[in-house]
C-alpha cells in the first residue's frame, strides 16, 4: 500500500483538510469495518457456535500477537487498556506509594502525565520533581539531579508540544542507576517511527492506536518489563487478570495481562491490528520519509513563526499565532484542521502520509496575512 492508496481509504479526507492526527487520527474504512464485522460476528453468530467468551478471548489474543511485534515485545508483556492515559494509571495505581516518594516528569507531559502524579501528592504525599526544558529539549544533566532518590521517571518519546524526540534510552539508564523504574508515553511515536521497547529498556510503555495509527478509540496498549511487575504491589484484580479463576487462591498472571480485569470488547483492539497491519503494509520509512519532506515543505513556509525544530523529527509542527485559538477556528472555517496548544500557546499541525502537498500549501495560504 502507497500513501496514496491509504489517503483514498480514509472518508474524512474528502471532507477536510486534516492535520491533527496527533490529537487524532482519522481512520481508514477497512479498519473500522474489522471493528463492526467483528461485533456482528460476535453478537449475531458466535452464541451458536464456539460461544462468546471464546471467539472474544481468541480476538484478543490474535491482537495480541500483533501489537506485541509491532513493538518489539513478547505478547505476555502486553496489556490491553483503553488509552494511554489508562496505561499510565494503570501503573500509578500499581506501586505502594510511601510519603515523599518522588516522581519526576518533564515540563513537556501531556495532562494524562501529570494528573496522576498531582494526585498522589494530595493521596499519598509524594514529591513531583519537574525538569524545566527548553524547546522540547532535555538537558542530560537536569535529568541526573532530578532521578537522585526518584522511585519513578516519566517522560514522552515524542513530545505533543514541540514534536521533539526525547532521548529515551540515555534517560532510561539515567534513571535506572539511579535505582528508579521508568515509564514512556509513547503515543506520538507509534505509527510514525519504529518502536522496539527492548532498545528503550524502559520499565513500562503506554500508548495506544487512534493517532498516528490510525486506529479507533479504545485501543490502547501498556507493554511491563517482566522484572518491572516483580516491584509493583497489584491492587486490581477480576478473572481475566489471574491464572486460574476457579482456583482456591488466587495468583496473579504472570505477565502484564494481569492490568486486564474483566469482560471487555475486543473490537478496539481487532481495529488496532488491523491499523497496525495497515500502517506496516505502507511502511514506516515511507512514512517517515513522506513526513519530512511535507513538514521539511510546512516549515520553509512559516519562516521565522516555527517554534518546531527546523529538522525533522515527527509529524507535529508547532508554530507562533497572535490569537491560536481564532487562528484554529478561522482555518476550521476554511476546511483545515489543527489545533491550539496551552503550552507553548500556540498553534499545531499533524502531518501524516496521508496528506499531500497541495494540502500543505492550502494550510500555508490559510494563514498568510
Amino acid at each position: 500500500m502507497d500513501p496514496a492508496e491509504l489517503r483514498a481509504s480514509i472518508p474524512a479526507l474528502d471532507r477536510c483538510t486534516y492535520c491533527n492526527t496527533g490529537a487524532s487520527g482519522p481512520s481508514p474504512r477497512n479498519v473500522v469495518r474489522a471493528a463492526t464485522d467483528f461485533l456482528e460476528h460476535h453478537a449475531f453468530e458466535a452464541p451458536a457456535a464456539d460461544g462468546p467468551y471464546t471467539v472474544a478471548f481468541d480476538a484478543l489474543e490474535a491482537a495480541r500477537e500483533v501489537v506485541a511485534s509491532h513493538l518489539g515485545a513478547q505478547p505476555p508483556d502486553v496489556a490491553f487498556t483503553r488509552s494511554t492515559a489508562d496505561g499510565i494509571n494503570l501503573v500509578a495505581q500499581s506501586i505502594d506509594w510511601q510519603p515523599g516518594d518522588v516522581v519526576v516528569r518533564t515540563d513537556l507531559e501531556h495532562p494524562a502525565g501529570t494528573l496522576p502524579w498531582d494526585r498522589l501528592v494530595d493521596t499519598h504525599d509524594i514529591e513531583v520533581r519537574v525538569i524545566e526544558t527548553e524547546a522540547g529539549r532535555l538537558d542530560m544533566d537536569d535529568v541526573k539531579a532530578a532521578v537522585d532518590g526518584a522511585r519513578l521517571v516519566l517522560l514522552s518519546s515524542l513530545t505533543w508540544s514541540h514534536g521533539t524526540q526525547l532521548p529515551v534510552g540515555e534517560v532510561v539508564d539515567i534513571a535506572h542507576d539511579s535505582g528508579a523504574q521508568v515509564l514512556v508515553d509513547a503515543v506520538q511515536s507509534v505509527g510514525q517511527h519504529p518502536v522496539d521497547v527492548r532498545e528503550w529498556g524502559a520499565d513500562f510503555v503506554a500508548t495506544a492506536g487512534h493517532k498516528w495509527l490510525l486506529g479507533v478509540w479504545g485501543g490502547g496498549m501498556l507493554y511491563a518489563d517482566p522484572d518491572a511487575l516483580a516491584r509493583l504491589r497489584q491492587t486490581r484484580i477480576g478473572y481475566r487478570s489471574v491464572e486460574d479463576m476457579g482456583a482456591e487462591e488466587y495468583a496473579y498472571h504472570a505477565g502484564a495481562r494481569r492490568f486486564e480485569v474483566g469482560t471487555t470488547s475486543p473490537a478496539p483492539y481487532v481495529a488496532l491490528a488491523e491499523a497496525i497491519e495497515t500502517m506496516e503494509a505502507v511502511g514506516l520509512a515511507t512514512v517517515e520519509a513522506r513526513v519530512e519532506h511535507l513538514t521539511d515543505r510546512l516549515k520553509d513556509g512559516l519562516g521565522d513563526r516555527l517554534l518546531s525544530p527546523e529538522g525533522y523529527e515527527s509529524g507535529l509542527v508547532t508554530f507562533a499565532a497572535d490569537d491560536p485559538e481564532a487562528t484554529v477556528s478561522r482555518l476550521a472555517d476554511r476546511g483545515i484542521v489543527v489545533r491550539s496548544l496551552p503550552h507553548p500557546e500556540a498553534v499545531r499541525a499533524s502531518v501524516h502520509a496521508f496528506n499531500t502537498a497541495d494540502e500543505i500549501d492550502r494550510l500555508l495560504g490559510a494563514l498568510a496575512p
